[in-house]
């Protein structure tokens, strides 16, 4: 299938590993132009430079006020459009309710809730007919995970926001969406699985709860992501898509 991705440009944050990246590279691989961010400029560097020479590589903090202009202006700059943004962060502190303080809700808030509102409004501003607007979301929008307090009280309000957004932006022809997670092979999830102290066996628990009895692949996210992002899903908005191999027990 053609995705229609050629010379399309997108920016996506928190692009330089993880599910950011996956999405990146599944766009640039269709022919899409991409401004990649992340917090560390030599790993941001890298990670545009191995994704080709359609990719910029720049660094930005979604919490920072400036970020959001600054990389819609950026993808202007250098590729003279903009088509879609895909908001990407690094997933908050986890914790159980008593353990979490008011700096980590802060930081998490900030990062996670605000910076991503403040993206998507930006990008609103700038998109036009056919453009899309995309949130790495978490499985915790539907059912809360244990032991990550933080994200069960954010993501589900963002996946709201993103809901609304759906609703105000869908007359100028322009979509949003939502990727929700749920174990995917990725340093955050492995970082998650060894909290318990024995890595290898909380992840066996956990695949044994998948009906697909593994973990999915960044790779597997990204063209799901991709697939999304593309005009190929132009009739496609207000939804939440899981990434999860069947974990969510819902319709």
């Amino acid at each position: 299938m053609d995705l229609g991705l050629k010379d399309r440009v997108y920016i996506v944050t928190g692009a330089s590993r993880g599910l950011g990246n996956a999405t990146a590279r599944a766009l640039a691989d269709d022919g899409a132009k991409v401004i990649i961010t992340g917090r560390d400029e030599k790993r941001v560097t890298a990670a545009a430079a191995e994704l080709g020479p359609d990719t910029v590589g720049l660094v930005a903090d979604n919490a920072d006020p400036a970020s959001a202009r600054s990389l819609v202006d950026a993808a202007k700059e250098h590729f003279g459009r903009l088509d879609g943004i895909l908001i990407s962060v690094g997933g908050p502190a986890p914790g159980l309710v008593a353990d979490n303080t008011d700096e980590q809700w802060q930081t998490a808030f900030e990062s996670v809730f605000l910076g991503a509102v403040r993206l998507a409004r930006t990008a609103a501003g700038t998109l036009g007919e056919g453009g899309v607007i995309g949130f790495v979301l978490s499985g915790s929008v539907h059912e809360p995970i244990a032991g990550l307090t933080i994200s069960n009280g954010l993501r589900p309000g963002l996946a709201g926001f993103a809901k609304s957004l759906a609703d105000e932006l869908g007359p100028r022809g322009i979509r949003v969406v939502g990727v929700l997670p749920a174990r995917i092979d990725t340093d955050r999830v492995r970082e998650l699985d060894a909290l318990s102290g024995d890595a290898a066996a909380a992840r066996a628990a956990n695949e044994a709860r998948i009906p697909l009895r593994r973990y999915g692949t960044p790779e597997e996210f990204g063209r799901t992501a991709a697939f999304l992002l593309s005009p190929a899903a132009s009739y496609l908005t207000g939804i939440m898509v899981p990434v999860d191999g069947g974990s969510r027990h819902g319709f």
